[in-house]
């Protein structure tokens, strides 16, 4: 039999995206009022990997990562992800904008070996958490090949200029655990 412990605490990352440049900077702002300081942001990415999100978003997205000072514990996703789907309502009803979803929060956490995202939808590859919300490992991390995408991971994070974001998040992670 097993030991059971506590998980080790994990980097709390926020992907965020809208073609509104005040959508992403309110997104900002109500992040780091309910989760703390970040640590670090991404430099704002394009987002033209798919159309997938324009009838609901529209054209010309962007995408940020935000990643916290704060490290928490995994736990935590069901919690973010109901969270960010209230902010996401919130968001609409104090900016009323042509688009259904104008802002789109996807919360996830970083560990030395995997980055996860959390979502709604449930699919054979996602494992069911609580309160109906589904874990995905979308990236994993391989000594000498660093980061390596799923069959599933999406085309953005598949991206180099991502990986070299998720290098300095595991890079600081690291640091915090051990004290590196």
């Amino acid at each position: 039999m097993g030991d059971i412990r506590r998980h080790s605490p994990v980097l709390a990352l926020l992907a965020a995206f809208s073609r509104h440049d005040a959508a992403l900077e309110w997104a900002r702002q109500r992040v780091t009022t309910a989760w703390g300081p970040l640590w670090d942001a991404s430099p704002v990415f394009a987002f033209e990997q798919t159309d997938y999100y324009e009838p609901t978003m529209g054209p010309g997205l962007k995408k940020v990562l935000f990643a916290f000072a704060h490290l928490i514990d995994p736990a935590e996703l069901v919690a973010r992800k109901h969270q960010t789907n209230r902010w996401e309502q919130e968001y609409v009803q104090l900016h009323p904008a042509e688009e259904v979803r104008p802002l789109n929060l996807d919360p996830g956490y970083l560990t030395e070996a995997k980055l996860v995202l959390a979502t709604t939808k449930d699919r054979n590859h996602r494992i069911y958490l609580d309160q109906g919300i589904f874990a995905e490992v979308t990236l994993h991390y391989q000594r000498k090949r660093g980061w390596c995408p799923q069959a599933w991971t999406y085309a953005d994070y598949r991206s180099a200029a991502y990986h070299d974001f998720f290098d300095r998040c595991r890079h600081f992670l690291r640091g915090v655990i051990h004290g590196a």
